[in-house]
Formats: structure tokens, C-alpha cells, sequence
């Protein structure tokens, strides 16, 4: 009997007929904005209260929680929800996200980056 593969949606990058092809799948995009985005300051968790200092200890794939992406023919569509640290600026914070979610993915991947749509869903008041 075999074991049914599951489907993975995936991007092709690179496509070389002497020597293979490079395909991306969609949930690394995920994580690539995801890793992005939390670094910035300001910005205090991903929905899903995903934080640099938790990907230790719940893994990589934590990261693309709170993230959608979409691809178009010839470019992606980032949607993220984010929650912010309470006395940062909302559209200046939400502005350095999409910057740096865009040169990530772009950097990392090759792909072109039509737009970061985000959504923010909370602000976290705790003092640490």
C-alpha cells in the first residue's frame, strides 16, 4: 500500500534543464515574513503569541502562523497579523514590517513582492 504524499504548494524559482530545478514551498515564505517581521521593534508577537525567544522551543514552522501567502502569476501576496508592543507607532512599526518582509523574501527567494497587507490584532501592555 502507499502512503499518500501530502500536497505541498510549492514555487518554481529556478528551472535548468541540465541540472534541476529549485522550488519554494509556500510555507517557507510563510516563515521567511515571519522570522522578518518579529524583528522588528515593536512589534511584541505574531497572532498566534509566536515570539523570537518561543522558536527554540516550538520549532520553525510556529512561524508562519498568523501569515498568509498568496501567489499571483508573477508575484506574492503577504498578509500578516500582528500584535504590537503598547507605545510604538502603529503605521511607522507596520511600515519597517513591510520593508523588511519584502527585502527578506525577495533576498531569500527570488520572488517578487506585490504587497504586505497587515492587520494588527492586539497590543501587548506588559512591562518586561
Amino acid at each position: 500500500m502507499k502512503k499518500e504524499t501530502e500536497k505541498i504548494d510549492s514555487y518554481t524559482i529556478h528551472e535548468n534543464g541540465d541540472i534541476g530545478e529549485v522550488q519554494i514551498a509556500d510555507h517557507v515564505v510563510a516563515i521567511i515574513a515571519g522570522i522578518a517581521s518579529t524583528e522588528v521593534k515593536g512589534v511584541a508577537a505574531m497572532s498566534s503569541n509566536i515570539t523570537n525567544e518561543l522558536v527554540a522551543k516550538l520549532g520553525m514552522k510556529n512561524l508562519s502562523k498568523g501569515v498568509r501567502v498568496t501567489v499571483e502569476e508573477d508575484s506574492v501576496i503577504i498578509d500578516l497579523a500582528l500584535t504590537l508592543e503598547y507605545g510604538y507607532s502603529i503605521p511607522e512599526t507596520s511600515r519597517l514590517v513591510q520593508e523588511k518582509v519584502q527585502k527578506a523574501i525577495e533576498n531569500m527567494t527570488g520572488l517578487k513582492v506585490r504587497e504586505v497587507n497587515i492587520r494588527i490584532t492586539g497590543v501587548n501592555m506588559s512591562k518586561e
